[in-house]
């Protein structure tokens, strides 16, 4: 890599000291980290207001498996093609600046824009650029784009929006702990007239996103094409949507349950349904949770000439809980149904609820997860009580029990088991000033071990 500029390298160890995720409704399994600090902005006139992220990241994934160079095509070569799936040592820093304009709060007719990007200032040597999921993988060049252009109406009971948005559902995530976020071209609309319930209903076009999509994340891209179907697939299918309605019921004291279900056309439906117990004992809160999430294909996907076999579900329970005195604990186990498809939808457009992931998520690691399970612990720590506010220390420990009949190398070894190790300290404060580090190793049967590390920090105002 090349030479850090002084003040980067100062900016980067700034922002160590200080991750952050917004809160949505903790069902992302990146269970208590501290929440990115919500700004006012800088007040305009008539109440408008500018708001900014200067975020600064470092990001590494070790897959013992080094580029050797840039082949004609322009395409990054591994080492080894058959070592780790083939991915390929990545690594960088990078700096993504976002600026927002919006219309007065108090106003129910609401407006947003947003321009954000990123750049490596020329840094980063690029052979080592396939898999940092910042640049565009294959053309791996600074970009820039209206993120976010949206109007929408709202009051107490109604909201309807059209336009680009960072929205957040279990399935369809904006994913804002990560570098730079998704963003969706929707329509919903959105009632709240019921006690304790909410409906909403709506239409996702296209979306951008790099880590979370599989076409040039760096622009938008309708969602057939951002999908992670294969490129034959995506070719007859052609550009389209994907429809959704959902139910939520939260009583505010102990029952919250989520009915999702997202329709693909010619693609794949997929339903969610989520409850949650949330109560209190002593100096103890706690969260018993239920999940279930099934995938099928529909329309195209579902005729004979499609690549893509999709039909398998994810059953799933957790149990979270934090103590008085800043300790926490978070829990989880899955089991993925013996059905085909996981390799074409687990993380597709930035929703990551499964309960019992590793703190990076590695979906893409082992040759398979058909009839696969996976567990999760987890024991964190807040440590306002020794006068940080803010600050969280956590370890997670996940382990994947493969199927060996479905997952191997691409050697054609099996893989029976997957362990991760992962270790994350997070910071936001009322300043605007935030910071998460997360290192996890990756023990993965007949692979070389792996790790990835991420150190990302930046300022809001």
């Amino acid at each position: 890599m090349k030479n850090f500029p002084l003040s980067l390298l100062t900016l980067t160890l700034l922002t160590s000291l200080a991750f952050s995720q917004e809160n949505f409704d903790d069902n992302e399994g990146h269970n208590y980290e501290m929440q990115k600090p919500k700004m006012k902005g800088i007040e305009l006139v008539d109440g408008w207001s500018v708001s900014g992220d200067i975020r600064v990241g470092w990001v590494q994934y070790d897959y013992k498996n080094k580029p050797i160079g840039i082949d004609a095509n322009g395409d990054i070569t591994p080492t080894n093609p058959n070592t780790n799936q083939g991915h390929i040592d990545s690594q960088g820093i990078y700096t993504t600046p976002k600026i927002s304009l919006s219309s007065p709060q108090d106003s129910r007719i609401k407006t947003k824009l947003t321009v954000a990007g990123a750049t490596d200032f020329g840094i980063n040597d690029e052979k080592y650029e396939k898999r940092t999921f910042v640049f565009d993988p294959n053309e791996r060049k600074p970009f820039i784009l209206l993120q976010e252009v949206y109007i929408a109406y709202e009051d107490k009971e109604h909201k309807l929006l059209v336009g680009r948005e960072g929205i957040t559902t279990p399935m369809f995530d904006s994913d804002d702990w990560y570098m730079l976020e998704n963003s969706f071209e929707i329509a919903y609309y959105q009632n709240s007239s019921l006690l304790n319930t909410k409906l909403m209903a709506g239409y996702f076009s296209e979306m951008s996103g790099v880590w979370d999509g599989g076409d040039n994340g760096t622009e938008f891209n309708s969602m057939s094409q951002a999908s992670f179907l294969s490129a034959a697939d995506k070719a007859a299918i052609g550009d389209k949507g994907i429809y959704f309605a959902s139910l939520e019921y939260n009583d505010e004291k102990n029952h919250n349950l989520q009915l999702w279900n997202y329709y693909g056309d010619d693609m794949y439906n997929t339903f969610f349904l989520q409850y949650d117990y949330t109560d209190e004992v002593d100096a103890f809160s706690y969260d018993l949770g239920a999940q279930f999430i099934n995938f099928h294909e529909v329309g195209y996907l579902a005729t004979s000439s499609a690549d893509a076999n999709i039909n398998f579900s994810i059953y799933s329970l957790r149990f979270d809980g934090k103590f008085s005195n800043g300790f926490d604990i978070a829990t989880g186990a899955s089991k993925y149904s013996d059905g085909e498809g996981e390799a074409e939808v687990l993380g597709a457009f930035g929703g990551y609820p499964y309960f019992a992931n590793g703190m990076i998520f590695h979906f893409f690691e082992p040759g398979n997860f058909r009839n696969a399970s996976s567990s999760k612990a987890q024991i964190g720590y807040d440590f306002a009580k020794f006068g940080v506010k803010n600050l969280w220390l956590g370890y997670r420990y996940t382990y994947y029990d493969l199927d060996a009949n479905y997952s191997t190398n691409k050697s054609g070894e099996p893989q029976n088991t997957m362990i991760l190790n992962g270790v994350r300290v997070s910071y936001g404060d009322k300043l605007g000033v935030y910071f998460t580090g997360t290192y996890e190793h990756v023990n993965l049967d007949n692979e070389p071990h792996t790790f990835a590390l991420r150190l990302i920090g930046g300022y809001r105002f």
